[in-house]
């Protein structure tokens, strides 16, 4: 998506005083609100500044219609894997290469989970409010963070390469797209993300080998 379309859903502008800050994420979390218990369809910038208890003029303030508010809560959530994994990869630096696949994997599962039915509901709206862009953003910092943690794995000489590491990201995301939409009881989430960590050890086991 150009650049200039995505600049469309961005934010007006950006608070800066403490409650600025405070009236935005109200209106960010009433987004969400109103998207699970409305869907997108009916989502409407006067229920969300009636959830957030603001005025419609306030929301106008920041988010210049509905698509600007769902790409905000789109690029929060977003940010909030990226950040998690990012802080895993550095936590697990110098670790053998199982016990860091093992972490990440177990931290990018938990974190799309904690707030899975968000992941569901954004989903279905990414391709109209610039989520390609963002999810690409997004997996260019886990990308970068995992290729500086692999780096110095003990028991491998040489690192995966660009492609290995973009196979496994591609394997988390869609194993968990799929399994969101599902909708799986806890037991099968916890399979699963134990299934998923065996998938990608093998995977970089043979990644790294055959370099």
């Amino acid at each position: 998506m150009p650049a200039a379309t995505l600049t469309a859903f961005e934010p007006r502008k950006t608070p800066v005083q403490t409650r600025a800050g405070v009236t935005v994420e109200a209106i960010c979390e009433a987004t969400i609100q109103v998207l699970l218990s409305h869907g997108a369809e009916r989502l409407t910038t006067t229920r969300v500044a009636d959830r957030a208890g603001v005025s419609v003029g306030t929301l106008y303030q920041y988010y210049p219609n509905k698509q600007s508010l769902l790409y905000a809560v789109m690029e929060e959530h977003l940010d909030r894997v990226a950040t998690a994994v990012e802080a895993a990869c550095e936590q697990s630096c110098h670790k053998p290469l199982a016990e860091m696949i093992k972490q990440v994997v177990e931290v990018f599962v938990d974190v799309k989970m904690d707030r899975a039915d968000i992941s569901v509901a954004l989903y279905q709206v990414a391709a109209d409010v610039g989520g390609p862009a963002l999810v690409k953003r997004a997996s260019q910092r886990m990308r970068k963070a995992l290729e500086a943690m692999l780096q110095t794995a003990p028991d491998k000489e040489s690192p995966p390469d660009k492609l290995a590491i973009d196979m496994m990201l591609a394997a988390m995301s869609g194993v968990m797209r799929s399994m969101l939409e599902a909708r799986p009881a806890p037991t099968t989430v916890r399979k699963l993300r134990e299934q998923l960590v065996l998938l990608c050890q093998s995977y970089m086991a043979v990644a790294t080998a055959q370099r």
